[in-house]
């Protein structure tokens, strides 16, 4: 069987960029070696366990190119089968996700985690089998990958309890703050699952009717976990019931999920009035007697949970929690490192970059106190804050439309492929806003049809003064998760598991690194507060290396790490509380993106000593993003085999 292929979007490239066939030369990559550091490598050492003991259970398969794509293909559809909301995220044909998915929602139980599990872990398993020998470079590193995919789905080994998280792999707790299915799942079907045809609305309410039996599955796995004494931070679940409620404060036919439908089916053609009206009564039907008593039910649940919530912040108090970390700091920082290593890196960073702020603030003339104490004085200043108003958020959302059209602009100078796909800034709906990030994006259907988002929270106007919002604007939409996500989407002749591939650090690690090059393309140029609010960004990310490790692997409270993300970056705590729980639910998830950046402007680096003159930045770029995204000893291996075949003679071959 073979895939069918993708809708391949053209890509707009500048003249005179040699290809990048040499990407392909390269030879099969796994992760990062072992350096011997036993508390950072138990986890990746189970996991090279597990495919070695695959390999020695059963002989090497050998397939010539053409099996071997055929068994990633069948893996891929086995396991999208159990993704239907995954698949509604990226609005995949049908045939590439295992059957119809739209009417279905995720089976959440223990039974349904245990399943996705033992479907990654045997896809794994299948492909670590097949014999790299004889095969094209470029199929060695398809497999490669996309055995590190389905790794990073398998979860960490022998640890039961927790959600496989269809972004971010294996998370500690099935409902939070910030994610989990109560939050998710309304979210997709507001903005991502499709509503086009008569077909897709008896979609939409099958799956709103399967809210009480999906969420009974999410309660059983929320019991199941607390039998084995895995129980959320208190603090943790305190938060997650505010949305929870929040969700059915309303009528039915005020709910969110309502509302998307009346917006939506006014644009299917053919549809009468009639018609309209029947399914949004069938519509508030469902949301009556499905999803209202779904959340009615999770609320209970965490409220019964409450006397048991945990008072450590980190995951080490968790059943067997220092090696869940372990293997997050390896999955999700994409690292060897130990995390006693990665706090340090973080205490470095952080002063080097409070020293560059320092010399920002004095030049303005700000010049006693700390550098978290003098940003906290500029973020209160009345000239840089948008009013308090509906008004004051239009604003900051036209402002942002402005910023994306001057970075457009610049974008040429720097970037041989532009992707096509479209961009809309929207405000996160309020009935989430409280626990979520100050800012995400979400990509784009991957046919191109359905725009990528770029949302930004507005619950408090003052954690936005103007000189903030750049660097969130290049780091969320362009260049950084737009442009690269989408490059990956359109990468035609990637297999579909490597498109949709949610390597933390190479994704984060990129969109840092572009709130960096923005001020290389000029974008701060005669702005020195705007630069200030890069530095500020920057600052936080560093700060997220001691205070992810300090929690998880120091046994920090969260008053000690709110304490210290405050006084060092002058953030406004209405971000800084946020933030902080954000990574009691995601333990090692914030590690990515300066490790990440560190990571690639370390090979920039490397690439522009080895090139001299003859350094391209395009080039560059292409080579990084062209491939989609990859571990980070992938992505070294490619930059390094660019570098070598760029010293050997001048590139040739076409457009790649």
């Amino acid at each position: 069987m073979t895939i069918v292929s993708l809708p391949s979007l053209p890509l707009v490239r500048t003249p005179g960029l040699s290809a990048l066939a040499l990407i392909f030369a390269l030879v099969a990559c796994g992760p990062a070696p072992d350096d011997g550091k036993a508390d950072a490598h138990r986890a990746s050492d189970a996991n090279t366990a597990l495919a070695e003991e695959a390999k020695q259970a059963k002989p090497p398969l050998l397939l010539d190119d053409a099996g071997a794509r055929t068994v990633l293909d069948e893996e891929t559809r086995a396991f999208l089968a159990t993704q239907p909301l995954l698949a509604s995220f990226n609005d995949l044909p049908e045939e590439d996700a295992g059957g119809p998915y739209n009417d279905r929602l995720t089976d959440y139980s223990p039974a349904g985690f245990d399943h996705v599990r033992a479907v990654a872990r045997t896809a794994a398993d299948h492909l670590s089998r097949i014999s790299r020998a004889g095969l094209k470079p470029k199929t060695r590193v398809d497999l490669d990958v996309v055995e590190q995919v389905f790794r990073y789905y398998a979860g960490a080994p022998a640890i039961e309890y927790g959600l496989i998280d269809s972004y971010f792999g294996h998370v500690p707790y099935v409902v939070s703050q910030i994610s989990g299915p109560h939050l998710d799942i309304p979210k997709l079907m507001q903005t991502q699952q499709r509503l086009k045809s008569e077909e897709d609305v008896r979609d939409y309410i099958a799956r709103l009717a399967g809210f009480r039996n999906a969420f009974a599955g999410i309660i059983a796995k929320i019991e199941a976990d607390a039998a084995i004494g895995a129980v959320p931070p208190r603090i943790l679940i305190e938060r997650s019931l505010k949305p929870v409620a929040n969700f059915i404060a309303e009528p039915p036919k005020r709910n969110p999920l309502y509302l998307a439908l009346a917006r939506k089916i006014t644009t299917i053609p053919g549809l009468s009035a009639d018609r309209r009206a029947a399914w949004l009564h069938e519509a508030e039907d469902a949301l009556s007697y499905a999803v209202y008593p779904a959340y009615a039910d999770l609320k209970a649940v965490l409220v019964s949970l409450l006397p048991r919530g945990r008072a450590q912040a980190g995951v080490w108090a968790q059943p067997d929690g220092e090696r869940f970390y372990a293997h997050s700091v390896r999955m999700l920082g994409d690292t060897t490192l130990s995390p006693d290593e990665i706090h340090d890196i973080g205490l470095k960073e952080v002063d080097r970059i409070s020293k560059e702020m320092d010399a920002i603030l004095r030049s303005l003339g700000y010049r006693e106190g700390s550098v978290g104490e003098r940003m906290v004085k500029l973020g209160e200043d009345p000239r840089y804050l948008f009013p308090d108003t509906d008004r004051g958020r239009e604003e900051i959302l036209d402002y942002l439309r402005t910023l994306v059209k001057e970075v457009n602009a610049r974008v040429p100078g720097w970037f041989a492929t532009i992707p096509p796909q479209k961009l809309e800034i929207r405000r996160i709906p309020k009935f989430s806003e409280a626990g979520e990030a100050g800012g995400f994006y979400t990509n784009p259907s991957i046919d191109g049809k359905r725009p990528g988002i770029y949302w930004i929270n507005l619950r408090d106007m003052k954690a936005w003064p103007k000189w903030s919002l750049k660097t969130l604007t290049y780091h969320e939409a362009v260049p950084g998760h737009h442009f690269q996500i989408s490059i990956q989407m359109n990468a035609g002749d990637l297999p579909l598991m490597r498109k949709l591939a949610p390597f933390n650090a190479f994704t984060e690690g990129w969109a840092l690194y572009a709130e960096r090059l923005a001020a290389e393309m000029g974008l701060y140029k005669d702005d020195p507060l705007g630069n200030l609010g890069r530095l500020q960004d920057e600052l936080f990310r560093a700060v997220r290396l001691v205070v992810d490790t300090g929690m998880h692997a120091k046994r920090w409270s969260r008053e000690k790490a709110i304490d210290y993300m405050y006084s060092v970056t002058g953030s406004d705590q209405s971000e800084v509380v946020p933030e902080i729980e954000r990574y009691m639910a995601w333990p090692g998830q914030a590690l990515g993106y300066k490790l990440g950046q560190l990571k690639i402007l370390e090979l920039r680096e490397e690439a522009r000593r080895e090139l001299g003159d003859s350094f391209d930045i395009k080039e560059f770029h292409d080579v990084v993003l062209g491939d989609g995204a990859v571990p980070m000893a992938v992505l070294e291996a490619k930059v390094k085999a660019w570098i070598a075949q760029r010293k050997a003679g001048p590139a040739s071959g076409g457009n790649g």
